[in-house]
C-alpha cells in the first residue's frame, strides 16, 4: 500500500475528535434493494447529511487565532449548513459562499444556523472565484468542503460504522461529488478488504474526469442532484481514490429520479437527489458484489423538488 494522505489511523483519530457530537446513524437491510444489500441511513445526520462529521474534526484543529479571525467557505448547501452549524457550536463566525440558483431549503437552514451568506456568484465555478476574493478580503481562514485531509478522514468515520454495523461486507457504494465522502470511506476500509465504488451523474462526473487524468479537471456540472454539482474534484480525493483503485459508475439523471423514488416508496426514506445517486447504482445493477453497503448520504432536498420528481416530472 503507498503512502496516503488520509490513513485509517486518521479516520480513527477522526472518530475519536468527533465521538459524542455526531450521531450513528443506522444501517439496516433492504431485500427490495436486492440480497445482501444495506442501506447506511446517513440523511439523519446533523444536518441531514454526512457533512458534519468532516467539519467537526476540521474544526477540531483550528487554533485560538484562527477562531478569532473566523471561518469562510463555499459550498451548493448541505457543507454550508454543516459549517454553520459546527462553527455556531464551536463559537466561530462564518461566512458561506453559495451561489444563485441555490436550494432554497438549504439557503435558510444555512442561515437558521447563524452564518452570514454570500449570494453574488452565478454559479459553482464563480463560487470559487469570489470565495479566494472574500478570503484575501476578511482574513477568514478557508475551510475547503472536501479537499481537506482532516475533513476527509472524518468523513471515513461512515466507513468505519459500515465495518461494524455489516459484517461480512465487500462492497461500499458512495455517491461523489467533490469526492471527500467516498476518499474518506475508501482511506479506512480498502485496507481493510473492502471494495469502494463511487457514483456520479453523467453530466456531473468531476471525479472519473479527474482519476482520469491524474489531477482536477474543471466542468460545468449539470444534474438534479445538485450536491454532487461540483466544478472539480479535489485534489487529495483523487490521488486517494487512484491509489486505493476506486471504481466510478456514472449514472442518468431518469436513474436518479427512479431512485429517489425507491427510497422514498420501498425503504421509506426522504433522500436528496444526490444520495439517491448511490442507489441508482445498484437498481441498474452496475456494482456486483455479495455484500454490499449503500451511504444514502443526505437528506436536504425541497418540497418542490420531491413532489416533482415523485409526479414523474
Amino acid at each position: 500500500m503507498p503512502d496516503l494522505p488520509v490513513t485509517p489511523d486518521d479516520v480513527r483519530r477522526a472518530a475519536e475528535t468527533i465521538g459524542g457530537r455526531v450521531h450513528r446513524t443506522p444501517t439496516f437491510t433492504s431485500r427490495s434493494l436486492g440480497p445482501g444489500r444495506h442501506l447506511k441511513a446517513e440523511l439523519f445526520q446533523r444536518t441531514g447529511s454526512f457533512k458534519p462529521r468532516g467539519v467537526l474534526n476540521r474544526l477540531a484543529a483550528l487554533t485560538p487565532e484562527e477562531r478569532r479571525r473566523g471561518v469562510i467557505g463555499v459550498s451548493a448547501g448541505n457543507f454550508a449548513q454543516a459549517l454553520a452549524w459546527g462553527a455556531a457550536e464551536a463559537g466561530i463566525d462564518a461566512l458561506l459562499v453559495m451561489w444563485e440558483g441555490a436550494s432554497e431549503s438549504k439557503l435558510a437552514a444555512t442561515r437558521g444556523y447563524g452564518a452570514a451568506v454570500d449570494l453574488e456568484a452565478a454559479g459553482p465555478v464563480d463560487a470559487f472565484e469570489r470565495l479566494h476574493r472574500l478570503r484575501d478580503e476578511t482574513g477568514r481562514v478557508f475551510l475547503h468542503p472536501f479537499d481537506d485531509a482532516l475533513v476527509i478522514a472524518g468523513a471515513g468515520t461512515v466507513g468505519l460504522e459500515i465495518l461494524e454495523d455489516v459484517p461480512g461486507v465487500d462492497t461500499i457504494v458512495v455517491a461523489s461529488g467533490g469526492g471527500s465522502l467516498v476518499a474518506g470511506i475508501a482511506a479506512c476500509c480498502v485496507p481493510a478488504g473492502v471494495r469502494v465504488v463511487a457514483v456520479e451523474p453523467e453530466r456531473s462526473n468531476a471525479l472519473a474526469l479527474g482519476i482520469a487524468a491524474g489531477a482536477p479537471v474543471p466542468l460545468t456540472p449539470e444534474t438534479i442532484a445538485d450536491g454532487l454539482a461540483t466544478p472539480f474534484a479535489g485534489a487529495i480525493p483523487i490521488a486517494l481514490c487512484r491509489a486505493l483503485g476506486v471504481g466510478v459508475v456514472l449514472v442518468t439523471e431518469d436513474e436518479i429520479r427512479e431512485a429517489f423514488r425507491f427510497l422514498y416508496g420501498r425503504a421509506k426514506l426522504a433522500a436528496e437527489p444526490a444520495a439517491a445517486a448511490a442507489v441508482a447504482a445498484v437498481l441498474e445493477d452496475r456494482v456486483g458484489g455479495e455484500t454490499v453497503a449503500v451511504v444514502v448520504s443526505g437528506g436536504n432536498v425541497s418540497a418542490e423538488t420531491a413532489s416533482a420528481i415523485l409526479d414523474g416530472r
